[in-house]
């Protein structure tokens, strides 16, 4: 199985059903379907051939799912991106994976365009809500040309090893890592997921997080997996239209992260039972504190909550059932099914109930690769049990309990996950560097009730210079997502340093949580 074949299944099966719902858009799923032919036939007639790659750069909407779909159609892969990403990073990824095809929106056509400028083997934009654009013969506008392209399905897109997805993913170095999923991993995680969330066609789930963001994304597959109708949402910017949405279309499944948990539980109007539909609530990209869950299940009494936890490289690793809530509220549970989840110590070996050491996952949802990155792919993909295999090393700090439950205890990197998205410190450094006045510098999490963490500067001034945080802050946003923009900026007269001139980071991190009274 393909993975656009989810969508071909259930228009097989449910034709007339409503599939995804996008503001006041419904379409059914033959719709979405015929739509998705267009597309991929449009990826055609622009030259685009197998294993070819395409950067979907939107916000959520009913094209940016015909173009993932349509992009698996005809035969090549797609690349999610989020629409906040800046010039340089957005040129980074075109040039790193040698996309052929960018789809975009209208609003960001001028971002899109310098990208281009340095990306030479984009062929084709395609510009999703826009009529005629005067934009030479590699700009395409989605509205005018797709009605002329044929319902016809595209003849041999590919088999089911073949690449389906890069997707982009901080590292350590501060440079995005394109993270090499087949069709053969993404069903594999589909088909676990909505294995142990019972999903049927019944469901109606509601997407409020960017499907740029794996997890949004996988609210879009196993949708179209099952048969499911997905509510698509822009963001939770407005919590009070998102919760009038569960309300009014029955919604049966929601997926939220810890931010969006925490202005949940902060909401005066939310009273237990006032969603008599919604089945169960899931959430991951870091963990709930014990507090919260508990609060969520007070408020969603006839709720299921499903605490999990996962990365890019494997999509979802664990899951806690809701049944061991109560019992275990700081465990995100066992390995997912049809998949192995252990802890090593540094020799390798499997630990004891409560010893810390890094998580390994063994299943066919662990990626091929980093796109071009063999020396980080051999960092965490390593010999398995058995000779042919390559385990998972995620690089995060677990311990069990005496029955096999994984509790999460830290990062082994720096990497910090503010709003269930993944910062590299290094990355927010080098653009504070890019301006004048910063001599040292940084970048930190610290604890945050609605972030999860909160991404904070730390730095210091050269001589002379005079900037305020509200300045450093402004020159940040200029250049970087808006997830990744310091909210604190401290300014010292030094930082502490390895023998070598090295800024000790780890350092600068511990003193931040001694100073809201964590041990480190």
């Amino acid at each position: 199985m393909r993975v656009e074949d989810f969508l071909s299944g259930s228009a097989s099966r449910f034709a007339d059903k409503v599939a995804l719902v996008d503001g006041a858009r419904r379409s059914t799923y033959a719709q979405v379907d015929q739509l998705v032919n267009r597309f991929a036939n449009l990826l055609r007639s622009r030259g685009l051939s197998r294993g070819e790659r395409v950067v979907v750069y939107c916000d959520n909407s009913l094209e940016a799912v015909v173009a993932i779909f349509g992009t698996l159609r005809a035969g090549g892969v797609f690349s999610p991106v989020n629409p906040t990403t800046k010039v340089d990073k957005l040129a980074f990824i075109l040039n790193n994976c040698r996309a052929a095809v960018i789809v975009t929106q209208y609003k960001l056509l001028d971002v899109v365009r310098e990208a281009m400028a340095h990306s030479p083997t984009v062929k084709t934009c395609v510009v999703t809500d826009a009529g005629e654009i005067d934009g030479g013969e590699n700009i395409v506008s989605m509205p005018t040309a797709m009605p002329a392209a044929t319902t016809t399905v595209p003849c041999e897109p590919g088999i089911d090893i073949d690449l389906a997805m890069v997707i982009y993913t901080s590292g350590s170095t501060g440079f995005p890592k394109g993270v090499m999923m087949t069709h053969q991993n993404i069903v594999h995680a589909a088909n676990s997921i909505t294995t142990y969330l019972g999903n049927t066609p019944d469901d109606i789930i509601l997407c409020v997080l960017p499907i740029s963001f794996d997890y949004g994304l996988y609210q879009v597959l196993m949708t179209f997996r099952i048969g499911m109708t997905l509510i698509l949402e822009k963001s939770f910017t407005f919590p009070q239209v998102v919760l009038k949405k569960l309300t009014d279309e029955k919604v049966t499944g929601f997926p939220v992260v810890p931010t969006i948990a925490a202005i949940l539980l902060q909401l005066q109007n939310i009273k237990p039972g006032m969603f008599p539909h919604l089945r169960y609530i899931t959430n991951t990209a870091a963990a709930l504190p014990p507090a919260h869950i508990q609060r969520l299940c007070e408020l969603f009494p006839n709720t299921k909550i499903f605490s999990m936890y996962g990365l890019t490289e494997c999509k979802r690793c664990t899951y806690l059932s809701p049944d061991q809530l109560k019992n275990r509220a700081g465990s995100v549970g066992k390995a997912i099914p049809n998949s192995e989840a252990w802890v090593v110590n540094e020799q390798d070996q499997r630990c004891k109930a409560g010893e810390v050491g890094e998580l390994v996952i063994r299943g066919g949802h662990v990626m091929k690769g980093y796109w071009e990155n063999p020396e980080a792919t051999d960092r965490v993909l390593k010999p398995g049990p058995l000779p042919w295999e390559k385990v998972l090393y995620t690089g995060d700090l677990f311990r069990t309990d005496e029955e096999g439950y994984l509790y999460f205890v830290g990062r082994k990197d720096d990497i910090i996950k503010t709003r269930g998205e993944k910062v590299a410190p290094k990355e927010v450094e080098n653009v504070l560097y890019m301006l004048d006045g910063i001599k040292e510098a940084a970048v930190i999490g610290v604890p945050d009730v609605i972030l999860g963490a909160a991404i904070k500067a730390v730095v210091v001034l050269a001589s002379g210079a005079k900037l305020s945080d509200k300045e450093i802050i402004r020159h940040c946003a200029g250049h970087l997502e808006d997830f990744m923009v310091p909210r604190v900026v401290e300014f010292r007269t030094e930082l502490p340093k390895t023998a070598s001139g090295k800024i000790r980071r780890s350092e600068v991190q511990a003193e931040a949580m001694r100073a809201v009274g964590m041990n480190v």
